[in-house]
C-alpha cells in the first residue's frame, strides 16, 4: 500500500539548496524535495529528473524512475540515502565527498554547449557568468523566484 507522500510545496517555497548534503551527497536533498512535490502534485515550476538530478543519478548509476518509485513508497531522507548507497555503482565515502566537492564548485559556464544559456540566465540575476557556480545560480534564482511570487 502506498503511503501519502508529503514534502515541501514547491509552488510556495524553494527546494533545498543543491549544496545541502544528505548522506554526504550534494544535490540529493533538492532532488528528494522535487520528487516528493511531483508525486504530491505541487512541483510548480521545478523539474524532477532534470540535468542537475541526472548529475547525481549518473554518478551513482541509477535512474529517475527507480528513484521516484522509492519516493512513491514514502521513503524518508535516510531511507533514500540507504537506497542510493545500495543501488547502482558502489562508491566509497571518499568518492562521494570528492564528487560532492567537485559538483559544488562546477559551473555550466565551463560547458561549451550550455554556456550561452547559463550566461543569459545568470545575467538576469545580476551575476557574473564567469564567476558563478551552478549551485550559486540556482540558490539566487530560487530566492528571486519566490520573492517575486510573495510580492
Amino acid at each position: 500500500m502506498k503511503k501519502k507522500v508529503t514534502g515541501k510545496d514547491l509552488t510556495k517555497e524553494a527546494p533545498r539548496s543543491p549544496r545541502i548534503r544528505v548522506g554526504g551527497y550534494a544535490i540529493l536533498g533538492r532532488t528528494i524535495d522535487k520528487c516528493r512535490a511531483l508525486v504530491a502534485g505541487n512541483i510548480g515550476e521545478y523539474h524532477f529528473d532534470c540535468p542537475l538530478d541526472n548529475m547525481l543519478f549518473g554518478f551513482k548509476g541509477v535512474n529517475g524512475a527507480d528513484f521516484k518509485a522509492q519516493i512513491e513508497q514514502g521513503a524518508s531522507d535516510q531511507e533514500m540515502v540507504e537506497w542510493l548507497n545500495q543501488s547502482g555503482e558502489k562508491k566509497t565515502p571518499e568518492e562521494i565527498k570528492r564528487w560532492a566537492e567537485e559538483v559544488e564548485a562546477s559551473s555550466l559556464y565551463n560547458h561549451p554547449e550550455k554556456r550561452e544559456f547559463f550566461s543569459e540566465e545568470v545575467k538576469k540575476l545580476g551575476l557574473d557568468p564567469a564567476k558563478t557556480t551552478t549551485f550559486q545560480w540556482l540558490e539566487v534564482d530560487d530566492r528571486v523566484s519566490h520573492a517575486q511570487k510573495a510580492a
